[in-house]
């Protein structure tokens, strides 16, 4: 489980940072800043964990449990997208990182060190956290206010690929998130892609090939 160890020894406004979505084929990628302005109660400390071990209702808990934090004061958060354009013009690493950019400029005070989930920090233009950042691989089981980012990260994508099915409700997209799914994938098939797939992934430009002679026509 996660603990607030790592926050605690390095001292000062400390931001966990995570992303959400590198893995699908569909949707912008979503990435969260969290800061615990005071340590996280026990009871809070409780609900988070590592976004990918905890089912969509304990996440969604936890998520209310940090937006009420939010609210009281106690933690200062932000989060934010790269969409689907950028992933193709950039690719999804170096959307991602863009996104956690975002999230850490969107904070309402800047924080002096960012814990970055993972093996590689953002390269990108910018403010970068007077300390700089430090990576963690594994960060989101060890850290929790990388493990809040992780999971204010998640429901967020969730929530968003949610409105995405109300209007392409054919593709499946609350029940797989745009993840490489068999469902998906026939649909990608059976149905082409829409314009919120990610171009540059190859089942996605796969699946645009046998629609070029109607396009060009």
């Amino acid at each position: 489980m996660p603990d607030y160890s790592i926050e605690s020894e390095a001292g000062g406004r400390v931001a966990g940072v995570d992303e959400a979505g590198r893995g699908p084929l569909a949707g912008p990628v979503l990435a969260a800043a969290v800061v615990f302005l005071t340590p996280p109660s026990a009871a809070l400390a409780a609900l988070l964990d590592d976004s990918k071990k905890l089912n969509a209702a304990r996440r969604d808990l936890a998520y209310l449990a940090l937006m009420e934090a939010t609210r009281l004061g106690q933690v200062d958060c932000a989060i934010a997208a790269a969409s689907v354009a950028e992933i193709a013009r950039l690719n999804i690493l170096r959307a991602s990182h863009l996104a956690m950019a975002r999230a850490l400029w969107r904070l309402r005070l800047p924080c002096e060190l960012a814990l970055i989930d993972g093996n590689m920090a953002p390269a990108l233009p910018g403010p970068v956290p007077a300390r700089g950042f430090r990576c963690i691989i594994g960060g989101d089981a060890l850290s929790l206010s990388i493990a809040a980012a992780s999971i204010l990260a998640k429901v967020t994508r969730d929530r968003a690929m949610a409105r995405l099915d109300r209007r392409f409700p054919a593709w499946g997209f609350a029940r797989h998130q745009g993840y490489p799914t068999a469902e998906h994938r026939e649909c990608l098939a059976r149905l082409g892609p829409t314009p919120h797939h990610r171009r540059g992934f190859a089942p996605v430009d796969q699946a645009w090939l046998p629609l070029q002679p109607a396009l060009a026509g």
